[in-house]
């Protein structure tokens, strides 16, 4: 049975690390003792020391301990041994390199289908969906494939925003880029806002937070949910 947590964001804005969801989190690591981190995301190029002292500060609020992956000299035992997994933001080309590169992909995503629970943020998001093609990120190394975890049947793109009117903008929106996306896949698309995040229990999947999510399918119009159906 499947329990995941895949969010937009770790940091709302004017607020700390993890704020917004430490309320969330009790309950969705109700059972567990120890979270293994997932740094290799590295946002801003930050280490992974610092990234995981980062997450541990957060999660010392509801009486969680933090250990980072990157600590194990065989990685593939950090993710047989983990209660729980949390994968942090940051650029999802990076991520998906290293996860390869390790090998542990395909061993987050077993651990993850038997039942451990597993968090995302952003690029730890992003992973959770069929590929890593909807990311807004730049491709500053190259993974051997775009393909991710297919811990569900769709596609995130983290920290969607909706086409602004009054903007003088005249790049493309990421309405525009998922409609491109859709010339060549025909994988569903979540627009994932700001401040909301899906929670995945075995075939269940809802939204929560202030906002919908955004849904874009090839052929159709993009609507509006709170609950996911794919």
């Amino acid at each position: 049975m499947k329990k995941l947590l895949l969010a937009s964001t770790s940091t709302l804005f004017g607020e700390n690390y993890l704020d917004y969801l430490l309320e969330e989190l009790v309950f969705f690591f109700n059972d567990i003792n120890r979270i293994t981190f997932i740094p290799y995301a590295r946002p801003g190029g930050i280490s992974h020391t610092d990234y995981t002292k980062i997450v541990a500060t957060a999660f010392a609020k509801i009486n969680k301990e933090v250990i980072g992956l990157h600590t194990y000299e065989n990685p593939q035992e950090g993710i047989t041994t983990a209660e729980a997994l949390f994968c942090g933001g940051g650029n999802t080309f990076l991520l998906v390199q290293q996860l390869y590169k390790l090998n542990i992909l395909d061993s987050i995503k077993r651990k993850a289908e038997n039942g451990t629970p597993y968090m995302g943020t952003s690029a730890g998001s992003n992973i959770a969906g069929i590929n890593m093609q909807t990311t807004n990120d730049m491709p500053i190394v190259y993974p051997p494939s775009f393909k991710t975890m297919h811990l569900v049947n769709f596609n995130i793109n983290a920290h969607y925003l909706d086409p602004n009117p009054n903007s003088t903008h005249n790049g493309e929106t990421r309405e525009t880029r998922i409609k491109e996306f859709h010339c060549f896949n025909k994988i569903p698309v979540i627009g994932l806002r700001e401040g909301s995040f899906i929670l995945v229990n075995d075939t269940d999947i809802k939204v929560k937070g202030d906002l919908s999510v955004r849904v874009f399918e090839a052929g159709k119009l993009p609507y509006e949910t709170k609950k996911i159906n794919f």
